[in-house]
Formats: structure tokens, C-alpha cells, sequence
């Protein structure tokens, strides 16, 4: 599916989708899901949840992604930011914080 017929979606499909590709990564690894919720150390019902798309934490998706031996799963989540050279070239230091712009008013008498 394109990334902009993502970006329409609302978080609840997005969470289903998400889902349903952990679960059809398990299947393909012929796994059941008592197997990997024993060794994700979850129970089956949040596995269960995870895969259906209702409602799951983040340790849960995390400790899955691990049993399924998938951490690479967590680099394709949240990839790491790359700095870009030139960027590098005008600042001394990397960028700590997001500066919002200062609002202006009018000066007092």
C-alpha cells in the first residue's frame, strides 16, 4: 500500500494493519501464538489483541518483535535519523531541541 493512502488512515486502521502483518509474520514463521507469547513473555490474550489490532502497548509489539527474532522490525519503525552533512557544516553542534518561533507583541510604553 502507498504511503499516502497511509497517511488517510486513521490511527485505529493503521493499529489493525500493523496487526495483521505481525501476525502474518508469525505464521511465516510457522509459529503459533501460545509459542511466541510464551517467549515474548505476554500472554496469548495480548498477542491476541496485538494481532487483531485492539489495543496493545508498545512493550507488548517490542517483546513480539523479539521472539519473532524481528528486532530489525524496530529499525523499520522508528528508523535513526541521519545528519545531513551540510547541515553539519553550519551549526557547531547537533540539534537538541525543536525552537518554536518567539512571538512578537507590542513593546510596552
Amino acid at each position: 500500500m502507498p504511503i499516502m493512502d497511509r497517511m488517510f488512515k486513521t490511527p485505529e486502521e493503521l493499529q489493525k494493519e500493523l496487526g495483521d502483518r505481525i501476525r502474518k509474520l508469525r505464521l511465516s514463521r510457522n509459529a503459533d501464538q501460545r509459542t511466541i507469547a510464551d517467549k515474548a513473555g505476554v500472554s496469548e490474550k495480548a498477542l491476541r489483541n496485538l494481532e487483531t489490532g485492539h489495543g496493545s502497548t508498545v512493550e507488548t509489539l517490542l517483546r513480539t518483535l523479539k521472539a519473532l527474532d524481528f528486532v530489525q522490525g524496530i529499525e523499520m519503525l522508528a528508523p535513526e535519523v541521519t545528519i545531513d552533512p551540510l547541515a553539519l557544516l553550519r551549526s557547531s553542534k547537533p540539534q537538541q531541541r525543536v525552537r518554536r518561533p518567539r512571538k512578537t507583541g507590542k513593546a510596552a510604553s
